[in-house]
């Protein structure tokens, strides 16, 4: 009887020596490798926002068929807002617009008659002028004078200026509706905060 109790603790002591063995092996198959990397698929429900260009509100005006403010797609050219007005008047000078020009939101596109004289809008011409222009202080047709700056654009300037405070740099007039990189590379040294 003492020989099959102690055949039988043998078992027990082998039976429980090979548990902890499989025990010990199935922990360290689940644990990562030291410094590995887990790739996981990637999830199927995530929507990733994607960036959509406003439209441009320009306003359209002088010797074309039918002036007003138009909502064009966002990449488009003057020539696509002459066509939304109706295309040109009789007695335009198409030559006082450049109708391959990028469009921004709030621009004007004023097309002249023939012969008629138009204010000079170059960055060169307001620079010699009155010399740089003060954002925090201009007042609406002096911002007019500005390149790719037209009535509608210089009131939203002057209304964020009036609602959040003077600007404390140039290129904080990229938080205006409406003013973009570009327009922004066109004004840079043309204005100033003093």
């Amino acid at each position: 009887m003492s020989d099959w109790l102690s055949r039988g603790r043998g078992w027990v002591a082998l039976i429980l020596s090979n548990l902890l063995v499989a025990g010990v092996v199935f922990l360290l198959a689940r644990m990562p490798a030291p410094g590995g990397v887990e790739i996981l698929p990637p999830p199927t429900d995530v929507v990733f926002p994607t960036f959509t260009p406003s439209p441009a509100r320009v306003y359209v005006s002088g010797a074309v068929k039918t002036p007003g403010v138009f909502t064009l797609s966002p990449g488009s050219i003057v020539r696509d807002a002459i066509d939304m007005a109706g295309g040109f008047a009789d007695g335009a000078d198409l030559s006082s617009v450049n109708l391959a020009a990028r469009l921004s939101d709030g621009q004007q596109v004023q097309v002249s008659l023939t012969g008629e004289l138009r204010p000079n809008r170059t960055p060169q011409a307001a620079a010699t002028l009155s010399g740089p222009v003060n954002i925090n202080t201009a007042s609406a047709s002096e911002l007019e004078a500005l390149p790719g700056i037209g009535p509608v654009l210089s009131q939203i300037i002057i209304q964020y200026r009036q609602e959040h405070g003077p600007f404390r740099t140039v290129d904080a007039l990229l938080l205006v509706p409406g003013i973009g990189p570009a327009t922004l590379e066109k004004i840079r040294g043309l204005v100033t905060l003093d």
